[in-house]
């Protein structure tokens, strides 16, 4: 009886030290999941934020569509300024302004076009799948609006907005964590995931991350 006893405490010791041991790994498992996914999203947010900047640069609005911000990576081009010399001082002592500069061709500026593809991303971009959120399992599109909101002092500023909520990020980890992590933003009035720009307020294409 004494040996039977003895063989169920040290069973139950070894349970206990389980839940233990998954008490503690659980969260640090969940963590170093999660960074890994808000890096890969935070990075694609990134790229889509360049994308809507060079496109309002061409265009002066952001776009909504994916399909138009997607053909405008692929397709289009954007201006940029070539520069060629500098005003030097031997210029300046001999009374040669920038301007007598350019026109004399000693200093080279124009504007040139250039495709998106080799100016703003490298050639090799993956422009395609731009709105998919970089998580695994079935493809999950960025939300992604664009509108124009008056301030308070009634100036007109076209913004964007692209994001993504913690329950397509982070999919497939443990469900109550994330879970008790939406609660935790929503208690502290934030967005539970991750999002640039915004529709309902300037903020200069900020990233809640930044």
């Amino acid at each position: 009886m004494r040996t039977v006893l003895q063989i169920l405490l040290v069973i139950a010791a070894i349970v206990i030290t389980y839940f233990i041991f998954q008490s503690v790994n659980r969260p640090i498992k969940f963590e170093k999941a999660k960074k890994a996914r808000y890096e890969a999203t935070v990075n694609k947010l990134k790229d889509i934020r360049k994308a809507e900047i060079a496109y309002k640069d061409v265009y002066g609005k952001f776009t909504g569509s994916w399909d138009t911000l997607i053909n405008f990576v692929l397709t289009d081009s954007v201006r940029n300024i070539r520069k060629i010399g500098q005003l030097t001082d031997s210029m300046m002592d001999a009374g040669i302004s920038r301007k007598k500069a350019i026109k004399m061709g000693l200093i080279i500026r124009d504007t040139i076009r250039e495709s998106v593809l080799g100016s703003v991303f490298p050639k090799t971009f993956d422009a395609k799948n731009l709105k998919f959120v970089p998580v695994p399992g079935e493809p999950s599109e960025f939300h992604l609006g664009a509108t124009v909101i008056v301030t308070g002092s009634g100036i007109k500023v076209p913004v964007f907005e692209a994001k993504a909520h913690n329950n397509v990020i982070l999919r497939g980890l443990d469900r109550q964590l994330v879970i008790n992590l939406n609660d935790r933003a929503r208690t502290n009035e934030k967005y539970p995931g991750l999002r640039v720009g915004s529709l309902t307020e300037t903020v200069n294409n900020a990233g809640n991350w930044e």
